[in-house]
Order: structure tokens, then sequence, then C-alpha cells
């Protein structure tokens, strides 16, 4: 009994000790080989970005105490989901049900940008002035919460089990700040590794200001996806030196504040009248 509860036991410590592993690792990696200069800077942009992350790890915590991990396991225990119906062995169960949930967040990272309610939730993300490790896990805490209840969905109808459910949710989470970091990657070497994985340079075209650049290149760890939906785009029409990151609607830096950034999907989509771009460094 005390092995089969391991995965719900264990997942907070697994989950922040990965966390906390890769951010340290991408954080030392943007000081010694950054990709792009940055003007606005760490002292303001880090904590609110951080803050959001602390504000939905106890949301998700409140509202779903056993997170995703608790839901396989329910699954399991009841039988529930084809994968449990088909009595899949866990050496064909664990990476069918990690492939097919990253497919499943693919859809719903898509489903976000089109239908116009899930944008004004998702564009909080997009809203980040520069791209580094702390855009990728800056998400407004509405979406966190609908994005669980649609991985528990999937989780349950697909019947995943436990143990792969955790792998997944370390490796999104991984991947997604890796993919956000604002590092330099030898050329030769992204042209290989983005055929396994998102990397940073792929992925940064998707927060370009300009909307089909934002709208492509939505996967966040497998990038198969993405060439098979036809939504890959190779490279940003600026290029990545020249390329502007954000959305229009939200250039003035003091939108990076945390109480800001939680009211963001409450307003408008155009520009304010008489919106003028703020200029100059922000450290």
């Amino acid at each position: 009994m005390a092995e089969a509860a391991s995965p719900f036991v264990h997942e907070p410590l697994v989950r922040l000790g990965a966390f906390a592993g890769v951010f340290v690792l991408m954080a030392l990696w943007e000081v010694l080989a950054p990709r792009r200069p940055q003007a606005i800077g760490r002292r303001w942009r880090w904590p609110n970005n951080l803050g959001v992350v602390v504000l939905d790890t106890l949301v998700i915590r409140v509202l779903f105490p056993a997170g995703a991990v608790g839901v396989a396991m329910l699954a399991q225990a009841h039988g529930w989901g084809l994968l449990n119906v088909l009595h899949a062995p866990g050496w064909v169960a664990v990476p069918v049900s990690v492939l097919l949930l990253d497919l499943a967040i693919y859809a719903q990272h898509v489903a976000f940008h089109h239908v116009p309610v899930l944008w004004r939730l998702h564009r909080m993300h997009h809203a980040d002035l520069e791209f580094d490790v702390t855009t990728g896990v800056r998400f407004h805490p509405v979406e966190i919460v609908l994005s669980m209840l649609i991985k528990a969905a999937v989780v349950i109808a697909l019947g995943a089990p436990p143990f792969a459910v955790l792998v997944f949710e370390v490796l999104l989470n991984a991947t997604s700040m890796f993919n956000h970091g604002n590092v330099r990657l030898p050329e030769w070497l992204d042209r290989v590794v983005r055929w396994v994985v998102v990397t940073p340079e792929m992925h940064r075209v998707h927060h370009s200001v300009l909307r089909r650049e934002t709208d492509s290149n939505f996967g966040f760890n497998l990038p198969w996806w993405d060439r098979l939906f036809g939504t890959y785009r190779a490279q940003p029409e600026a290029g990545h030196e020249g390329m502007t990151i954000g959305i229009d609607r939200f250039r003035d830096p003091r939108e990076l504040r945390l109480d800001r950034m939680l009211l963001q999907p409450l307003r408008g989509d155009g520009p304010p009248p008489g919106h003028v771009e703020p200029r100059g460094e922000i450290s």
C-alpha cells in the first residue's frame, strides 16, 4: 500500500527539486551565454514572475491537493480509462501516456490562442516584455486551474499510470523553463535538438509581437506536433535579435507588476487611447 501511494507522497518534493535544479541551471546559462540583451532587468521582472509561480502553486494545492498524479491514482484504483481497460503493460502505458498528454497540451495551447475568452487569460504569459526562464512559469492562476481540469480529464479518459503523469509533469515544467531561456545554442546544435525537443530558438518565435508568429510553434515539450499540424515556423521575420517580444496592448513596464498582470484578462485588446510606448532601460 505504501508503495502504491509513493507517487502522491513524493510528487511535491520531486517536482520542487526538478524545478529548482532546472531553474538554477538556466539562470546561470543566461548569465554566461545570453541570446539577447534585455532592456528590462531581472530586478523588476523576476520578483513579479516568480510571485505568479508562488500564487499558482498555492491555488493548485488548495483546489487540487492530490494533483494530476492523485487523479491518475484514482483512475487506476477504479480501472477508469482506455489503458486500464486494455490492461496495457507499463512499458506501453508510460510512453503512450507521456506522448498523448503532450499532444493534449499542444491542443490546449492552440485553443487558448484561438478562443477569445481563453486568450485573455493566456495573453498574460505573452505580455512579458522579455523572454527568459521566468517567462516559462508565468501563467495566470485561472489558466492554471483550467489547464489542471483539462489535464485531469485527459488522465482519466486515457487511464494514464501515476508514474507516467509524474514524468510528464516534471518534463513539461523543465522543458518550459528550458525553451523560454534567454540562452545561446550553436546554430548547428539547435537544428539537431529542435527535432527532439522544443528549443529556445524555436519557441522564441511564439513570443513575437506579430500575431502570425505568435500563432505558431505551440509545442512546449515535443516539437513534432507543430510540424505535423502545420503550425511550425522556423525563424522570426525580423530575426532573433530584431524581433519584438510581447503584446502591443501591454508595452508599459508597469504592466509587469503582479497586481496588473492578474487584472490583464479584464482589460481590452486594443492599445489605450494616447498610448505611447515607453523608452529607456529599467533594471
